[in-house]
């Protein structure tokens, strides 16, 4: 890298109010902080920078993450913790005009959810829904599946949280959010409005959450393909770590780019003040 792109990259750095940041393969990896993350959250806490740590998994409440996040070594607050279960919350109570709430919800999920939709004023119910919202859940029930199915066929608007399509297990992958997703829509013909990345929605909804501007806040992801393509279609800054899943070799087989590449967000504090 060049001198001039060198202090070029570090103006942009400098420029930067609000970071957003992916969780699993940025902060954490297999259930152990990241070497330099708690060092990062620390640095945007003294510095009073405005962030949050993002999570398509929408199983866990805010405060259970701060409570899983505490036992991998980072101390993160709960109110800089946001998830496709709240800005599913948010993106609904948008939605429905004032002379239909509280709007009617069914809901395939736990209760990172269940919680979120409640706060935002929802009534969860199988009679009549507005919605029918699928979420991460570890007992996916063919009874609740078939209602859903009959209730998006009735009518119900259809929306995911994510389109993450497995989740991992110690004994190995799972299925998430958009297998079921696709079963669903095989039975009824209706696609779901996934909220989650990579839809820029996620990152609007986040930016919201913190007042932040798109113009001077940045993205750090390890995936290419949700984390880097929505902060890029967001209009943010996009850091990319090779921390996680996405590795060296792969960048090149995308055909567009992070503004930054960093082999961990430790190497994130030598550009921050």
């Amino acid at each position: 890298m060049t001198q001039e792109k060198a202090l070029s990259l570090q103006e942009r750095i400098d420029s930067i109010e609000c970071w957003l940041t992916d969780m699993d393969g940025v902060l954490v990896h297999e259930q152990q902080a990241v070497p330099g993350a708690q060092e990062l959250i620390e640095r945007w806490v003294d510095t009073s920078r405005r962030f949050l740590v993002l999570t398509n998994n929408s199983i866990y409440t805010p405060r259970d993450l701060q409570a899983r996040l505490k036992a991998s070594g980072l101390e993160v607050p709960e109110e800089n913790i946001w998830t496709s279960a709240l800005a599913t919350a948010e993106f609904l109570k948008s939605q429905l005009p004032p002379e239909r709430q509280p709007g009617r919800i069914y809901v395939i999920g736990e209760a990172g959810l269940t919680t979120a939709l409640h706060e935002a004023g929802f009534i969860l119910t199988d009679q009549d829904p507005d919605y029918v919202v699928l979420g991460e859940t570890r007992n996916y029930s063919f009874e609740a599946i078939t209602r859903a199915i009959r209730l998006i066929g009735d009518g119900a608007r259809f929306i995911a949280t994510n389109p993450d399509a497995t989740g991992p297990s110690k004994e190995g992958p799972l299925p998430a959010t958009g297998a079921i997703a696709a079963l669903i829509t095989k039975a009824t013909g209706r696609e779901p409005y996934i909220v989650g990345k990579p839809n820029p929605m996620m990152f609007r909804s986040a930016m919201n959450q913190i007042q932040a501007h798109s113009e001077s806040t940045a993205m750090i992801g390890d995936r290419m393909d949700t984390d880097i393509i929505a902060g890029m279609e967001a209009g943010l800054h996009t850091v990319l770590v090779l921390s996680g899943i996405t590795q060296p070799d792969d960048v090149d087989s995308y055909p567009f780019r992070p503004d930054q590449t960093l082999d961990s967000v430790a190497d994130l504090l030598a550009y921050l003040k």
